[in-house]
């Protein structure tokens, strides 16, 4: 049934591995970004706030898509080099990822006690080690399973690589097809690696939140 499919293996497979790398490294890059970012969505300094804010809300009005494209093609006029679409589709992902990231993290940091942050400013805490060693680490364990889910999606929207010529998964199946000529088998393996991967992060981020209720943290 899936002929067209073991035929090609390795070339899904090839096609996979990078899906997995673009979604690795947006999703780390794309954390890192965001926590940072939170930090300033609840900054008491109003150039950051409004600049962080600005950023927030620009990238999440628009398609990833664009974004994508705009880094692609704008980006080499701007910098007088060029970019593999790798490269490009990777920042492209940690700079949007990063706009949801931030929120999760900024309800995180918003759900930690108040009189927390105080006692630690109490005992000579700088803000940056409040940051460091408080807000970040409560704030990534209470919302793991947001960040699972977000992860999910991000893993997701790899597909949307295609449009600078990113040979993905999805892309890969699209070659395929245009040789083989047999939609459905190829695109049924697709759907189902998929929904393997995003059915089981689910699980992850439901383990998480069981976890956290147990807990607390929740």
């Amino acid at each position: 049934m899936f002929k067209a499919v073991t035929n090609n293996i390795v070339f899904f497979i090839n096609g996979f591995t990078l899906t997995l790398e673009l979604a690795i490294l947006g999703i780390i890059g794309g954390i890192i970004l965001g926590a940072l970012l939170g930090l300033g969505r609840i900054s008491k300094n109003k150039f950051v706030y409004y600049f962080v804010s600005v950023y927030i809300n620009i990238l999440r009005s628009i398609p990833l898509i664009l974004v994508i494209f705009w880094f692609y093609f704008f980006m080499p006029i701007i910098s007088g080099r060029s970019f593999t679409p790798f490269f490009s589709a990777t920042i492209s992902f940690i700079i949007f990822e990063s706009a949801y990231f931030a929120e999760i993290f900024r309800s995180g940091y918003q759900s930690i006690s108040k009189d927390l942050v105080s006692a630690a400013l109490s005992t000579g805490m700088k803000h940056t080690q409040i940051a460091r060693y408080i807000l970040i680490p409560i704030a990534f364990k209470r919302m793991l399973p947001s960040l699972v889910t977000q992860a999910i999606i991000t893993f997701q929207d790899t597909s949307l690589a295609f449009v600078i010529g990113l040979r993905e998964f999805v892309r890969s199946a699209s070659i395929v097809d245009n040789i083989e000529v047999r939609s459905i088998q190829i695109y049924g393996f697709v759907a189902i690696v998929f929904f393997i991967f995003c059915f089981s992060g689910s699980k992850i981020a439901t383990y998480f939140e069981t976890a956290n209720k147990k807990t607390g943290l929740s």
